[in-house]
């Protein structure tokens, strides 16, 4: 099984190519720079392996949650790739695939979820709670909350005690989402806030997926924005301010 993945959804640009097991990934933080560099990456990193595009079994992007540009850029690169080669795409949550970044980050976390958590900017978080044992299923779904609406979600399916915000809960955290205070005071077993999302961990979760027929076509491909269309507008009428 051969998948390539590409992911822009938040200021980094990366690029890997999953083959039976074995992953190689190009990575770099490039915020505004994505464009110019994908389309050499993908060259990179699939002559690394001496492999063709028409030697892929699939396609992988980041569906979403994340950044509306960084989703259309990869995601519009992973239609063109996919129609030129006549491949299906496997889509992938991006908080899944920084849930599972995290864990390969740090191989001493115990059997207990993953809270991924980016920021969605307008004092709200893009989050979902995932198992350790299958990250490909999220516990809590992925949402677009404030960040004392997650402490309730959280408390509502019995995460927290009904009674304290601030005990120690059973789970941990990764990503930049964690720099909310009402989140920081949920006191984690452990936060990786420095995590970042990675193709890899995108391919190694479409691996996971494409077995159990989770594929569209290219044309079908959509992203997950959790945030509707008029709230993007209204945002970028705000910033242009």
């Amino acid at each position: 099984m051969k998948i390539l993945a590409i992911d822009t959804t938040s200021g980094a640009c990366s690029v890997a190519l999953y083959d039976d097991g074995q992953v190689a990934e190009q990575f770099f933080r490039a915020e505004r720079d994505h464009t110019r560099r994908l389309l050499p990456m993908v060259e990179a990193v699939l002559a690394e392996g001496q492999n063709s595009l028409g030697q892929v079994d699939a396609l992988a992007v980041s569906q979403g949650p994340g950044s509306f540009t960084g989703l259309r850029i990869a995601i519009s690169c992973v239609q063109g790739l996919a129609f030129s080669a006549d491949k299906p795409v496997v889509p992938v949550s991006s908080l899944a695939a920084l849930a599972l970044g995290a864990r390969r980050s740090h191989p001493e976390w115990g059997e207990a979820p993953v809270l991924a958590a980016l920021d969605a900017r307008m004092q709200e978080v893009y989050w979902g709670l995932y198992s350790p044992g299958d990250i490909t299923n999220a516990l809590l779904a992925d949402a677009v909350s404030a960040p004392e609406q997650v402490v309730s979600a959280l408390r509502a399916a019995g995460y927290l005690q009904a009674d304290s915000v601030s005990s120690d809960c059973a789970f941990y955290g990764a990503g930049p989402g964690w720099e909310y205070p009402e989140l920081a005071a949920l006191n984690p077993l452990e936060v990786s806030r420095e995590s970042a999302i990675h193709a890899q961990d995108i391919a190694v979760l479409a691996a996971q997926l494409w077995p159990q027929g989770i594929q569209v076509s290219p044309e079908d491909l959509e992203p997950a924005y959790l945030r509707n269309e008029v709230t993007w507008k209204k945002r970028e009428r705000i910033r242009q301010r």
